[in-house]
Order: C-alpha cells, then sequence, then structure tokens
C-alpha cells in the first residue's frame, strides 16, 4: 500500500483550541487506522504554548500565560515548546495508515515535507531542510532548540521557517508542523520562565514575511493547495462522530492537568 492508494479528505483552514485541536488529530489516527479517510489539514490556534511531550511545566510562565490569555496544552510529539500565534503561526497536520509510509524516520520526514517545501517555493520562499545540527540557544522554546536536518526547515538566511514531529498512534503514523508566517519574538519568550533573548530569538527564527511580501490569506491557501494536490485529497470535514469523541479526548485527556502539567 502507498500514499496513492488511500482516500484522502483535505480539512480546514480551521481553529479550535488547543486540546480540541491535538483531540482531532488524535481521533484522525483512529479513523485513518480503522479504514477510514487519511488526512492532510491546514489550520491555526487561538493564542496557545504546546508543550513538547517530555517537558518539564516548570519551563513555562504560567501566570504570564494566564495574564495574556494565552492557552496551554501538551503535544504527544517531543521538542520543546512553541507559542503559537493566532496570526504569525500556521500550522499543518498528515494522517494516514503506518503500513502506506515508509518505515524509515528520515525518508517518512523527507516524504511528508514534500508538499510543506512545495508551498514554500509556490510562495517564493528559497526554503530547504537546515544542513548541519545547531547547538541549541534555549532548550525549552522550540524554534530556540538545536536545529536538525530531519525536520528542521530554514530560510534563504539559515534562519528556522518551521519545524515538523512525527508519532505514531493507533498504526496510524501523524506529522505535524508549524510555519512561522510572522513573529513575536518577545511574546514567544516571555511564555518561558527562563525568559530566552529575544534577539536571540530573532536570530535563529525567520519568517515568511520578512522574505516576500505576501499576504497571510495567500499563505493559508498555498498550503491548503499543496496537501490536497500532493495525495489527490477531496475537500471534507470532520464527522459528527469524530467531532463528539475528540471533543470528549480533548477533556479527559489534553485539557487535564494530569497531561498538561505533567513531570517528565
Amino acid at each position: 500500500m502507498t500514499l496513492a492508494d488511500l482516500e484522502w479528505r483535505v480539512v480546514g483552514p480551521e481553529s479550535h483550541d488547543g486540546p480540541l485541536t491535538m483531540a482531532l488529530e488524535e481521533i484522525a489516527a483512529e479513523t485513518a487506522a480503522e479504514g477510514g479517510p487519511a488526512t492532510v489539514r491546514v489550520y491555526t490556534w487561538p493564542d496557545t504554548l504546546s508543550l513538547g511531550y517530555r517537558q518539564d511545566p516548570d519551563s513555562v510562565d504560567w501566570a504570564f500565560c494566564e495574564r495574556e490569555g494565552i492557552g496551554v496544552t501538551r503535544r504527544p510529539t517531543g521538542g520543546g515548546a512553541i507559542y503559537h500565534d493566532h496570526y504569525a503561526d500556521l500550522s499543518y497536520g498528515i494522517v494516514a495508515p503506518a503500513d502506506a509510509v515508509p518505515g524509515d524516520l528520515m525518508a517518512c520526514y523527507e516524504l511528508f515535507c514534500e508538499p510543506i517545501l512545495e508551498a514554500f517555493e509556490r510562495i517564493g520562499v528559497d526554503a530547504d531542510f537546515v544542513e548541519a545540527d545547531r547547538d541549541a540557544i534555549h532548550q525549552p522554546a522550540c524554534y530556540l532548540r538545536a536545529l536538525h536536518p530531519a525536520h528542521d526547515v530554514v530560510g534563504p538566511d539559515g534562519r528556522k521557517l518551521a519545524g515538523n514531529a512525527q508519532y505514531r498512534q493507533k498504526d496510524a503514523v501523524i506529522q505535524h508542523g508549524s510555519l512561522s508566517v510572522s513573529t513575536r519574538p518577545e511574546r514567544h519568550c516571555d511564555c518561558f520562565a527562563g525568559k530566552p533573548d529575544s534577539e536571540a530569538f530573532r536570530e535563529r527564527v525567520g519568517a515568511i514575511d520578512e522574505y516576500v511580501d505576501v499576504d497571510r490569506e495567500t499563505v493559508v491557501e498555498t498550503l491548503r493547495a499543496t496537501l490536497a494536490e500532493w495525495v489527490d485529497a477531496e475537500a471534507g470535514g470532520w464527522t459528527d462522530d469524530e467531532l463528539s469523541r475528540a471533543r470528549e479526548r480533548a477533556n479527559s485527556k489534553y485539557a487535564s492537568d494530569e497531561w498538561v502539567r505533567r513531570s517528565p
């Protein structure tokens, strides 16, 4: 079986709170594993900090996030926390049965990032995987962690533009990633208890609007189009059953203190 053999749907653009965003991804994996459609999706978050799976909750400035109305959840993927700004950040997800994708992690990343790199090319940004590892600047912040050629995409000046991560759930492979349409370095850094240097953030992280003159709506639609064309996906949405299960999963897992504030 290959990706071309699957029935695909493209969902979005859409925006849900952090817990429901992650729960929908998990439910999509169950749907794909059970023989339902595979999913590509484009989404944004209301201002949200998503923690990596093994991240220490003490690395978060909880008072700042509460004061600024920034939701906090935890991803099933590793890495550090990412501040998803409702305007500056654009995210995507790809969910497929495990037996339709390469077993090798690097090969799977390369395959799943094809439409992401194509989207950058279409909007005129010269982007590619970082060529070599780079040391971390601030470990708790995902965009300031060490860069890796497998999953970190950089712009023409070498600054990080996108990060990608994978995990497996119920015989399905899930990849999600975050693209920087713009940046808000001070707000991003202030989400962390250690207060990483915003100037160091600017030196490490770039944004699409720094390289090309393009409006956000064009970026969103371009990403949606490249994902859909990549697997010949039909426009679709969540079923009532999926939404119901996702809301239950969001409440019982992704919004719970046991999940969000658990120790590594």
